[in-house]
Order: C-alpha cells, then sequence, then structure tokens
C-alpha cells in the first residue's frame, strides 16, 4: 500500500529561473557544471542583461559560453542585451548544444561574428526568434562558424523567425560556414542586412543548407544577393519563395540557388 500511495504522488515541477539576469546565468553555469540540463524560464519574463558574463578569443558573451547540452524552455520569453557595451547574447562551444523553446534573442551586438549566436556546436530554435541583432564579422543572427574539423556545425529552425538583424560580413540573418549544416522549416527569414552578400542568408562552402515552408524576404545586401548568397555546398529549396529582396535576390551565388529568380 504505501508502495502504491507512494507512486501516485507525481514529480515536482522545475522552478523557473527567477525573472533576472544573475538567476539566468548562475542557471546555466549550474547547467553546464552539471553536465546539461533543461532550463525552465518564467513564463513572459524579459532577462535584460546589461553586461558580458563571458570572453575569449571570439568576443565578448552575454550569457556563459555553453558547453554542455543545455534547453531554454520559455513561454514567450526574452533575452535582451539592455547596455551600452557590444556583445553577442550566446555562444555555443564544439561540445555544446543549446535548444532555444519559445524564447526570443534580441539586441546582441557581437565584435566579431554571431550577434545573437555564435555557434561552434549544435543549435536548435523551436518557436523561438533571432531578431535586431548585429555583428562586425558574419552572421547577425546566428553564424555557424567555419569549422576546419570533420565535425561541423549544424542549425535547426522549426516555426522561427529571423528578422531586423545585421552584419558586416556575409549572411545578415544566418550565415552557414564551412562544414556547417542549416535546417530551416515552417519559419521566416525577413527584414535582414548584409553590407557584404547574402541580406538573409548565406552558406559558403556549408555542408548543406535546407529551406522547407521558409520565406526569404524583405532583406538586403550591399552588393547584391539579397536574400540568398551561396558559395558551393548543397542546397535545397521546398515550398521556399525568395521575393522582395535587395539588391536582387540570389544573382552571383555559384552554384546557383535553387528556384531563386533574379
Amino acid at each position: 500500500m504505501a508502495a502504491a500511495i507512494t507512486a501516485s504522488i507525481p514529480a515536482a515541477a522545475q522552478a523557473a529561473v527567477a525573472c533576472n539576469e544573475t538567476a539566468l546565468v548562475q542557471a546555466i553555469n549550474d547547467a553546464n557544471a552539471a553536465g546539461g540540463a533543461n532550463v525552465v524560464l518564467t513564463p513572459g519574463c524579459t532577462y535584460n542583461l546589461i553586461q558580458s558574463h563571458a570572453s575569449g578569443p571570439n568576443g565578448a558573451t552575454g550569457l556563459p559560453i555553453i558547453t554542455t547540452v543545455i534547453t531554454l524552455t520559455g513561454n514567450q520569453n526574452v533575452i535582451n542585451r539592455s547596455a551600452a557595451v557590444p556583445f553577442r547574447i550566446a555562444e555555443v562551444a564544439n561540445t555544446g548544444k543549446l535548444t532555444l523553446k519559445s524564447v526570443t534573442l534580441n539586441n546582441g551586438s557581437a565584435v566579431g561574428s554571431g550577434g545573437g549566436i555564435l555557434n561552434f556546436g549544435a543549435v536548435t530554435l523551436t518557436g523561438s526568434a533571432l531578431t535586431n541583432n548585429s555583428a562586425t564579422g558574419t552572421g547577425g543572427g546566428l553564424s555557424n562558424a567555419d569549422v576546419p574539423t570533420e565535425t561541423g556545425t549544424a542549425a535547426t529552425f522549426t516555426s522561427s523567425t529571423v528578422s531586423g538583424n545585421s552584419a558586416t560580413g556575409n549572411g545578415g540573418g544566418v550565415y552557414n560556414g564551412l562544414r556547417g549544416t542549416l535546417a530551416m522549416s515552417s519559419s521566416f527569414v525577413k527584414t535582414n542586412v548584409s553590407s557584404a552578400r547574402g541580406g538573409g542568408i548565406a552558406a559558403m562552402d556549408s555542408t548543406a543548407t535546407s529551406l522547407t515552408s521558409t520565406p526569404v524576404s524583405d532583406n538586403n545586401a550591399s552588393l547584391g544577393a539579397g536574400g540568398i548568397y551561396r558559395s558551393g555546398g548543397v542546397m535545397t529549396m521546398t515550398t521556399s519563395p525568395i521575393t522582395g529582396n535587395s539588391t536582387n535576390n540570389c544573382v552571383g551565388s555559384s552554384p546557383e540557388v535553387p528556384d531563386c529568380t533574379a
């Protein structure tokens, strides 16, 4: 009887991280130390970062560097840089995997690549967004870093948005670099800007880039291919219109971007 009663008691719900910068940073540090964890955020909370909490050869980062398998489980949450000094929001090490669920990363500002996220490992966004981030290098929203080793980077977007980001280098919204894999489905890439090529997306010698039901629209690139710029690599486009980008949609790509008109 005692065993039956014990079995019927539900497990305690995981406590949400308090709605402040200190608590979020501590939760991620604890998750890294534990070898990975699911970090549950306070519903509707905007976590304002007023300083960076990691630094290294890739520049300052608002959150501690993700070195293990960490999920940020949100409910209409925003992690926002609220500071005069520049720093990106997140960096994922080659040992790390970051999953965002209903979380927006906003207003990151990288001196280097990846204004929202600089990825050397794996990143998954589900019902999430990268908005208004900037980088002096590649990938205003996300940069799948150029990785010279056999195991490349991976980024997966599902029902997510990449908008309002900018980069001085290629890939105003997303940069998919050497050996990188990018898969986007039921998502949107819009109103991003590059001072080079690929206002929405730049895929540069990447392993694979795949878009399914993901429109790429109203992006801008100063040197052309305002929608998507491709240089080598496998690319698959399925019901993903590339429209209304400037200057032109994909001109200059080699090989051509599938199903893309000038």
